[in-house]
């Protein structure tokens, strides 16, 4: 596997792309929702490289190397040389179908040679934990790795890319097949759970209704004070550890959205009646320590340095993390080493296993790395 990893800036994106010199299989775009290029970089490598597969989603910031930037292209190109891939993509209408949707992606990626699959995502029209669960359904030991598109802190509109479109409502599975790849992965959060447990008495998959018999929306709204004026983005200030039993290990929801009408949260996963709930409130050390536990998890099966990590971190993490951003991201360079080229964005979610025998989960709130590399 070669890579190469470059930063596209608006002003000289044509001459950053000129410097690529090997044969391109693969390209991952993770492009700011206001470069204003997009559309012409990928009319672009399309025509440069018409053979090869281009997939990539809208961000909340990009991540090349150890910088964290807005308003560029996080561009990745890779060769594969003893590694294969096939691309699979489906359009949705709500999230209703998120469930099928993962399964039909998994039954045109699936042969006995498939060893990981890569899935980007829309942010908003997605119900990402169905997603998953219909990925499993039909691959369950297969490992999956991705997330969710995101507009900045906006919640208002997100993409994929798919070859040579920009679209949303659309979710793409690229699926790596044989014995010659190598694949780490975590996913680690380090939030800091606080105030009561309490039970969600009421909900519908991703809608939350009433917690202790109480409406949801009310009572979240009790405990961010001031900051309940800048829902639904401040709540990605505030999120929510779930755990469905005593035995399960606890998840973290992030806000999509809130109904006034009938006091209801809408999450980026389910929340199942039930299930138990905490507040959570960031602890920077905290975090910037669990974006290390994640890489030192994820590199671990590395008896030599990989040359991809994709890192795909939660944006309410860049809001907390503000001007020290990169931090987290530095933090995993120096698990990794330096042979690796470095990529990802700033999500909405963040889809993997939180280490290597655990089923794969959809999160919110976490730092997730995968690493690839062929042998």
């Amino acid at each position: 596997m070669k890579v190469q990893q470059i930063s596209l800036q608006e002003d000289d994106w044509l001459e950053s792309i000129s410097i690529l010199n090997i044969e391109v299989n693969i390209f991952l775009l993770f492009v700011s929702p206001d470069f204003n290029s997009k559309r012409e970089v990928l009319g672009f490598i399309n025509n440069r490289y018409p053979e090869a597969t281009i997939i990539g989603c809208s961000t909340a910031g990009e991540i090349s190397d150890v910088t964290v930037k807005d308003k560029t292209i996080s561009l990745t190109a890779l060769q594969l040389d003893k590694v294969t891939s096939k691309k699979a993509s489906i359009e949705i209408l709500d999230m209703n179908c998120s469930y099928k949707s993962g399964e039909y992606l998994a039954k045109n990626l699936y042969n006995k040679d498939l060893r990981h699959v890569l899935v980007l995502s829309d942010g908003l029209n997605v119900n990402g934990a169905d997603l998953v669960s219909g990925l499993q359904s039909v691959i369950p030991n297969v490992s999956i790795t991705g997330g969710l598109a995101a507009d900045g802190s906006n919640f208002n509109k997100t993409f994929v890319i798919n070859n040579n479109e920009i679209v949303d409502k659309t979710i793409i599975a690229l699926g790596f097949y044989g014995d010659n790849l190598k694949v780490g992965f975590s996913s680690k959060g380090g939030w800091d759970s606080f105030g009561i447990e309490r039970l969600v008495t009421k909900s519908d998959k991703n809608v939350l209704y009433e917690l202790d018999g109480l409406p949801a929306l009310e009572l979240y709204k009790s405990f961010l004070g001031k900051q309940a004026d800048n829902l639904p983005s401040s709540g990605l200030l505030f999120p929510l550890n779930m755990r469905e039993d005593e035995d399960s290990i606890p998840v973290v929801r992030t806000i999509l959205a809130v109904n006034e009408a009938d006091q209801s949260l809408i999450f980026a996963g389910n929340i199942p009646e039930g299930s138990y709930v905490r507040l959570m409130k960031a602890n920077i050390d905290r975090l910037i320590d669990g974006a290390a536990d994640s890489a030192i998890e994820a590199n671990k099966e590395q008896e030599e340095s990989s040359e991809l990590a994709i890192l795909i971190s939660c944006v309410g993490r860049r809001l907390v993390l503000k001007q020290l951003v990169e931090e987290e991201v530095e933090a995993v360079r120096e698990i990794i080493g330096e042979k690796p080229s470095i990529t990802g964005f700033y999500s909405y979610g963040e889809i993997a296993p939180f280490g290597e025998f655990s089923p794969c989960e959809l999160h919110n709130q976490t730092m997730t790395i995968t690493t690839l590399s062929e042998c």
